[in-house]
């Protein structure tokens, strides 16, 4: 199986094994500059955080315009469904290119770091 059926294999399975996702705790998680990094390039409806990116399109709405099966793809494997994103995968760790030497063989983010992440993009409506 090619890395990119492997990574679409992986999040089907997160998909339908999901653990019940925060969204407080996916907003702290978009929020923070040191995990999630999304206000790097997303803009987001939380007004107390400054300088918000604009390189990526806005997450205001992004929760009615796709499922929670679509955001977790996004998250876990986004060049999946763009092979041009600069979106970092957060939940695959092998066959990524330009991997820092203490990151390698980790992913971003964990299975409910990602769950609580979908949970409070699927809020924005």
């Amino acid at each position: 199986m090619r890395a990119g059926g492997l990574s679409v294999a992986i999040g089907l399975l997160i998909a339908t094994e999901a653990l019940a996702g925060d969204p407080a705790r996916g907003r702290a998680i978009v929020a923070d500059r040191q995990v999630g990094l999304c206000l790097l390039c997303h803009s987001a409806p939380i007004p107390e955080e400054r300088f918000q990116g604009d390189l990526a399109p806005s997450l205001e709405g992004v929760g009615g315009r796709l499922s929670a099966a679509e955001l977790r793809q996004r998250l876990i494997d986004p060049a999946a469904v763009n092979p041009k994103t600069i979106m970092p995968s957060y939940y695959r760790s092998e066959g990524l290119a330009r991997v820092a030497p203490a990151f390698r063989g980790k992913t971003l983010l964990n299975e409910q770091q990602i769950d609580d992440v979908v949970a409070y993009l699927a809020t924005l409506k």
